[in-house]
């Protein structure tokens, strides 16, 4: 599948503090609150004003509007503005889901972690680009870990989806959310890395914040598909 995904770790605690309670400061007309809690992270001001934008977005949003598309992926984007997060190309949970629905039993739904009600409509899940997809919380993303080593079976699953070594990847992402305490959230194009031309990659949260193992992982795997594109252009010719 040709999604950029990234999986960001962040609690429910912190969804209320950096995105939730922020996002009732700019409907109060308290932007000064958002910048202050900025500057007490150390984000840098050019990142502290795309945070601000990203919560005035995020202000707009219609009650109509899926919560996926919106207050999700916002979600996402603002966690890259206080610590790392992570890429994989075309590997998500919400895909792996769709095949095996027992795998449920490691998401938690957006009604359970959002601290007032939404009007606004969940999928809980990838459905298309700009979108956020399932949520592990903390315990969840215990379990898994301890399923990844101790069940084969479940090794082998996530193995099929996250292969090409973009298992070491999700590993890296859920040893880093199990660190901090915190759950993980996966993403579609929150950064688009671009494989033919790193420099030109675009991120909607702080790019330099996206590790680079997956992304490495992606630029070698396009190069060798040109070489392979050219290598059989060259025997035609």
């Amino acid at each position: 599948m040709g999604y950029d995904v990234s999986f960001h770790p962040i609690s429910p605690e912190e969804m209320r503090e950096w995105y939730f309670t922020p996002l009732t400061w700019i409907q109060q007309g308290q932007e000064e609150k958002v910048l202050a809690l900025a500057a007490q992270y150390g984000i840098e001001d050019f990142y502290a004003e795309k945070y601000l934008d990203t919560l005035r977005v995020g202000a707009e949003t219609e009650s109509n509007e899926l919560f996926d598309k919106s207050h999700g992926f916002y979600i996402a984007v603002i966690q890259g503005f206080f610590r790392d997060y992570y890429y994989t190309r075309g590997s998500a949970f919400s895909f792996l889901a769709e095949e095996k629905p027992e795998y449920e039993r490691y998401f938690t739904s957006w009604g359970q972690v959002t601290p007032v009600s939404f009007p606004n409509p969940m999928q809980n899940r990838i459905i298309e680009n700009y979108c956020s997809g399932v949520y592990l919380s903390p315990d969840q993303v215990m379990q898994l870990l301890k399923d990844m080593e101790q069940d084969h079976k479940v090794c082998e699953d996530l193995e099929r989806i996250w292969s090409n070594g973009q298992i070491a990847v999700l590993k890296k992402a859920l040893s880093a959310a199990a660190e901090l305490g915190a759950g993980l959230l996966e993403a579609t194009e929150v950064v688009e890395p671009n494989p033919i031309s790193p420099n030109e990659s675009t991120s909607y949260s702080n790019l330099y914040h996206c590790d680079r193992d997956g992304v490495y992982l992606y630029i070698d795997t396009v190069s060798a598909q040109l070489a392979n594109v050219i290598g059989r252009s060259e025997e035609q010719a």
